[in-house]
């Protein structure tokens, strides 16, 4: 579904992306690991069009997207979350939903009446309950992320980019949080690529897991095998995480 070929982004002299290749499966759900700084987010930014690389390939279900600006990618069916959410403020939670729902590829030209009854599904979804008339501003943390997570799925993507949606909750919410992403994928049909650094959470939910660091892949396969390679583990797991991913 998704390919970056050699892909390389470069800010002066500095590179954040060196060279990576990864191939991402349909229905895969896929976990992006590594240190603070090693590329993550730039990553993401490259795929969904917000930087072009200075080098390299992005292919998406066969078509080259490397040039593509972030709305024409949207529409092909490549949707993201931001590790900060960035709601529209001067809208209510509803409204921000609605919006996805009437930009997305497969969503566009529906009246507010169709469009507010999409919204109130997906926002059913991710386990969100808001008035008609509440606010961002209203919500916490947790509400915030899945306010962010129920915009991006109401484009009705084929491929969701989340960018540390666990961040900031705590347990109880780190675990509806991943019973979320789950069942996106399993009643959605959705691929997705996710940036996570609560390792317990993601080792146990994803197929495979990609690492970078410093900019380079270092590692990929099954959890149970990144999790005991001594490059991941020295340069980002350490040894009593090692322990638990792999129990």
């Amino acid at each position: 579904m998704l390919e970056t070929i050699n892909v390389t982004k470069n800010f002066g002299g500095f590179s954040a992306l060196k060279e990576v290749s990864l191939k991402l499966e349909e229905g895969e759900l896929r976990g992006l690991i590594g240190p603070n700084g090693s590329g993550k987010t730039t990553l993401f930014n490259v795929i969904s069009g917000v930087l072009k690389p200075n080098e390299g390939v992005i292919k998406f279900q066969g078509h080259d997207i490397s040039s593509l600006s972030p709305d024409k990618i949207c529409h092909l069916g490549i949707a993201r979350t931001f590790q900060i959410p960035r709601p529209f403020q001067n809208m209510t939670v509803i409204e921000n939903v609605m919006l996805g729902v009437m930009f997305g590829e497969r969503t566009q030209g529906k009246d507010d009446r169709d469009a507010y009854k999409e919204a109130q599904h997906f926002l059913l979804m991710v386990g969100l309950h808001a008035k008609d008339q509440t606010t961002p501003n209203e919500l916490t943390a947790s509400g915030l992320k899945r306010l962010e997570l129920a915009r991006a799925i109401a484009t009705k993507p084929n491929l969701l980019l989340a960018d540390e949606f666990l961040s900031g909750l705590n347990r109880e919410e780190i675990d509806q949080a991943s019973n979320i992403l789950r069942k996106i994928r399993d009643e959605m049909g959705m691929t997705i690529l996710w940036i996570e650094h609560i390792m317990s959470a993601l080792m146990n939910l994803v197929d495979r897991v990609t690492v970078l660091n410093y900019g380079e892949k270092i590692a990929e396969g099954t959890p149970q095998e990144v999790a005991a390679n001594k490059d991941v583990i020295e340069a980002y797991l350490g040894k009593e995480t090692s322990d638990v991913a792999t129990d």
